[in-house]
């Protein structure tokens, strides 16, 4: 199979140079041609267009920095859509808007082209390794066709359904991340100002609760998306009560030493929220439907399918 691919900086350099070591004729473009040159001693082929490469590919990938570099590389007068083939492929493995990956992907299917978004996670060195998470969106068909060109890129490769919905997952993802960051931020600040070691915070954070259960991700199919809130008696549970008098006691004590805990204040306020529904005597992850409420939405799921039904209130 022909592919093509345009963009190999630092993430798309590693997904080009596994392609090739799949096995696939890769021809590639980049502003850059010297960051090319490392694929290119690697039987790569050089294009010097876009149009060359997209002329060239049964399957054109694209990864790059933004929504906007996207739509002029894939729409413009000498992009990706005025050259493809009918029947072909386009996959675009940026973070993008889902947004304009929807809008695209309508532009290309009146002309018979094919679309997925397949944004990806694990960085550069997951990039490098074949390491990477690969969040795909599209028609189920096409995904199918393509997945074992999408398997030489990253070794967890998920159809997260209709188009957009990839660029949905990562985004979900990253700022999952982003969040998370800050938190860890706030209390290691607040641990070590209160009088406690670095190290001391790393290793009870790492080999506690949060550390051992990933925040409790790796729970959620029993629990939030099965829409069970029941204790386990049996496993044993953390209460909304006992949670609320522990972040409680963090932001006193964040008070006590001046220390900015927005993250915090906020997670105390759901908690207490919560408490006046009459919840502290069940387990903490039923503070989520306040969210639920507020959003409109309840986040349902069948597993081990892996798909997540999403209800949205009328």
């Amino acid at each position: 199979m022909d592919i093509g691919f345009i963009g190999v900086g630092n993430m798309g350099a590693g997904m080009a140079h596994n392609l090739l070591k799949a096995g696939y004729t890769l021809t590639i473009n980049d502003l850059n041609r010297d960051r090319a040159a490392p694929l290119l001693e690697q039987g790569a082929r050089w294009g010097d267009t876009v149009k060359q490469v997209t002329m060239q590919s049964q399957v054109t990938f694209t990864s790059l920095p933004r929504p906007t570099d996207v739509e002029a590389v894939a729409m413009g007068p000498d992009g990706i859509l005025a050259n493809a083939s009918p029947g072909s492929v386009f996959i675009d493995l940026s973070s993008n808007s889902p947004t304009l990956v929807r809008q695209m992907y309508a532009t290309f299917k009146a002309q018979g082209v094919h679309m997925l978004d397949a944004p990806v996670s694990g960085g550069v060195t997951g990039a490098r390794s074949g390491r990477l998470a690969v969040m795909v969106g599209g028609d189920e068909d096409i995904y199918q066709q393509v997945k074992p060109v999408l398997d030489a890129i990253g070794d967890n490769v998920v159809y997260c359904g209709s188009i957009g919905a990839g660029s949905i997952c990562k985004l979900a993802h990253n700022c999952i991340s982003a969040i998370v960051a800050q938190a860890i931020s706030e209390c290691f600040t607040l641990g070590v100002k209160a009088g406690a070691d670095p190290k001391a915070l790393w290793e009870t954070t790492r080999w506690g609760s949060f550390g051992r259960n990933a925040g409790g991700i790796h729970m959620l199919p029993d629990t939030w998306f099965s829409g069970n809130f029941e204790p386990d008696w049996e496993k044993g549970f953390f209460s909304t009560g006992l949670m609320r008098k522990d972040v409680g006691l963090a932001t006193q004590l964040a008070r006590e030493f001046s220390v900015p805990m927005a993250l915090a204040n906020l997670a105390e306020q759901e908690l207490m929220e919560a408490m006046n529904r009459g919840w502290g005597n069940d387990p903490t992850g039923k503070v989520r439907l306040l969210q639920e409420e507020r959003a409109g939405v309840q986040v349902r799921g069948d597993f081990p399918a892996g798909r997540t039904r999403i209800v949205v209130d009328e």
